[in-house]
């Protein structure tokens, strides 16, 4: 049985890549908010589709919000939040303030 490999779990060595880790830098916020997006989404158990058609979306562009591969506007962002019964909080910190990390929740 082949064991799938998540790339968080991967990261520690794939940061030793400099090329890697300046990309990593740059994509971080925007990984942030995926990660949100899928945390509040499974967390009121329903699927992509669901949240589309809450959201006035399509599954595919749901999707592509999840993965990483576009950034939603703070239109989406409240539209997401409202339809999975959340709030949402975007938060500005100083810069070198990495105690924070990405905050979009």
């Amino acid at each position: 049985m082949t064991k799938s490999l998540r790339v968080l779990d991967k990261l520690p060595e794939l940061m030793k890549n400099p090329k890697f880790a300046a990309a990593w830098e740059e994509t971080k916020e925007e990984f942030a908010i995926a990660r949100e997006i899928i945390r509040s989404r499974t967390a009121a158990g329903i699927s992509q589709k669901d949240l589309a058609e809450k959201i006035g979306t399509t599954q595919s562009t749901i999707a592509r919000l999840e993965s990483g591969a576009h950034t939603p506007s703070v239109s989406t962002l409240r539209r997401v939040a409202e339809a999975t019964h959340t709030k949402l909080r975007i938060s500005l910190v100083p810069a070198g303030d990495e105690s924070q990390g990405p905050h979009i929740s």
